[in-house]
């Protein structure tokens, strides 16, 4: 399963009112100036207005949020990793494979970096062992990301055929997810089918 950016700690209104505040300050002013160009929000301010951009369905947007956070550091893992979902959403698979290539190596403990570099290599059916590496090491550093990379574990272990593996630790997954978190139980879900279809079908 994709992890996703952290919560927003900063909502996109104050983002807003913040960057409209300091040009109004700037045309304001009637003191002659060298006018330079400047970025008022910093990179993690960037990745939240992307997040929440991101979450009302505006893609585009997002990337740019992204796109200016890593202007003014390339290697900001959350940015690379956010450009990373977007184009793993598209199907772009080949360049979402970058950005988290990007992101694992300013960062090579990243459990989701990892998490959904594994993703990208199970979803185009292909180095399913480096997949099961990348998710076995996120799993080692993976906090509250635990329930998501079982649930990818759980995938890989499905298509290799190992169903009682897969079993257990979407069982772990489950007991571990947040109630509350309805996208992340409706994915376990999904995946238990997944594996209880091919399971049946299994001689």
């Amino acid at each position: 399963m994709i992890v996703r950016l952290w919560s927003a700690r900063w909502s996109v209104a104050w983002v807003m009112v913040m960057t409209l505040l300091l040009g109004g300050l700037q045309a304001c002013s009637s003191i002659p100036r060298v006018v330079v160009l400047h970025d008022p929000l910093t990179p993690e301010e960037h990745v939240t207005l992307g997040t929440s951009y991101e979450g009302q369905g505006f893609k585009e947007m997002a990337a740019r949020e992204y796109q200016a956070a890593l202007h003014q550091r390339s290697d900001f893992v959350p940015a690379l990793i956010g450009l990373g979902n977007l184009s793993f959403e598209s199907g772009a698979f080949q360049e979402a494979e970058g950005y988290y290539r990007r992101a694992l190596d300013a960062a090579p403990h990243h459990p989701g970096a990892g998490n959904n570099l594994a993703m990208v290599y199970l979803s185009r059916g292909e180095r399913l062992d480096e997949a099961e590496r990348l998710a076995g090491n996120a799993l080692e550093q993976a906090g509250p990301l635990r329930p998501y990379i079982l649930d990818t574990l759980a995938r890989i272990y499905t298509r290799t055929g190992r169903y009682q593996e897969a079993k257990a630790i979407l069982a772990e997954a489950e007991a571990m997810a947040p109630s509350e978190n309805k996208i992340l139980h409706e994915r376990l879900a999904q995946s238990k089918q997944e594996l209880g279809a091919v399971d049946f079908r299994t001689p």
